[in-house]
């Protein structure tokens, strides 16, 4: 664990692991997406969706581009997104699954938690999902039904940078904001580029693993 701790944080003083993962997770299982634990069983996708705040891909999208210019400190975290995430029971699940102790989060790989608190904050969590471990979170949307390969507007993109499309090999999350038909993607990531920050990024779709669907409630009225 020590170990690897530190060659991590290594890798991101180096900028070569951006969005790694803090440490390595155990097999994957299917989280209720109204939880964040145990199976699905009680209640579908769509139910759920039905009980939570109207909130659309644009919504999404918009409190996402708020959020631009933030960044870490110089040890690589102190952003509100890595705190928040250590507030949450969610925080004590995935330290219960994957080891570690609560204060690694403060200063570990962000991109995802960035994703997780903005579907928190728009109270959509359930539909979101929320994970520090992107593997795991894209394996979430997988066991739910969710996952694809078509970039849509308010998506969560899962990038591997050696072009795989295999889950285990994702390194890397953000929103999809546009397709824009050329074989890249317009993007806003947390824990991106030089310093650590959240940013537009356009990406080149060879890089992406695959890409999480949120059942957005108000896309679903919007489309009933």
């Amino acid at each position: 664990m020590h170990v690897f701790t530190t060659w991590v944080r290594a890798a991101l003083a180096g900028g070569a692991l951006a969005s790694a993962v803090l440490i390595a997770a155990p097999a994957a299982h299917a989280d209720n997406p109204a939880t964040g634990k145990g199976p699905a069983t009680a209640q579908s996708m769509p139910e759920i969706a039905a009980r939570l705040p109207k909130i659309t891909s644009a919504d999404v999208l918009k409190l996402a581009r708020s959020q631009i210019g933030i960044s870490e400190n110089a040890k690589g975290g102190g952003t509100k997104f890595q705190e928040w995430y250590m507030s949450t029971p969610r925080a004590r699940e995935t330290l219960a699954r994957d080891g570690g102790k609560l204060a690694d989060y403060l200063n570990a790989p962000w991109c995802d938690m960035f994703v997780s608190w903005v579907g928190q904050q728009l109270g959509i969590g359930p539909v979101m999902g929320a994970d520090a471990y992107t593997v795991k979170h894209a394996q979430w949307f997988a066991d739910h039904g969710r996952w694809g390969h078509t970039p849509k507007p308010g998506a969560v993109v899962f990038f591997a940078w050696s072009g795989s499309k295999h889950i285990d090999d994702i390194n890397h999350v953000g929103f999809v904001v546009k397709d824009n038909g050329d074989g890249t993607i317009q993007t806003i990531e947390g824990n991106t580029g030089d310093g650590g920050a959240v940013e537009a990024r356009t990406r080149p779709t060879w890089q992406v693993a695959g890409y999480g669907y949120p059942m957005y409630p108000g896309d679903l009225s919007a489309s009933s």
